[in-house]
């Protein structure tokens, strides 16, 4: 499935924007001109991921503290013991897309 995001220009330089695609919740990353999407969910306790502090390419989860690698989901620190999902991002026309 794909979900359409918006514009990239929507999304500022090192910002997250969360989109909702059906049950499951993304955030959308712009990092380094680059885009990138995560679920927004912790594996640890299934909080809210992205709304956590971004360290460079790692997002810190609110609730605990578990890392996350934004680029592949991987989970970098406990509590967390799984990863999350990550997803393809594409612009075209300006416009982005996910792949879930």
């Amino acid at each position: 499935m794909e979900v359409r995001v918006g514009p990239a220009d929507d999304i500022a330089e090192g910002e997250v924007k969360i989109v909702q695609a059906g049950s499951l919740f993304l955030g959308v990353y712009r990092i380094d001109g680059s885009f990138y999407a995560l679920e927004d969910r912790c594996s640890h306790d299934d909080g809210p991921l992205c709304e956590g502090e971004r360290e460079g390419f790692e997002v810190v989860c609110p609730r605990h503290g578990a890392r996350f690698d934004i680029r592949t989901g991987a989970v970098l620190a406990l509590p967390a013991t799984e990863d999350v999902e990550a997803f393809p991002v594409e612009v075209r026309d300006g416009e982005l897309y996910v792949q879930v």
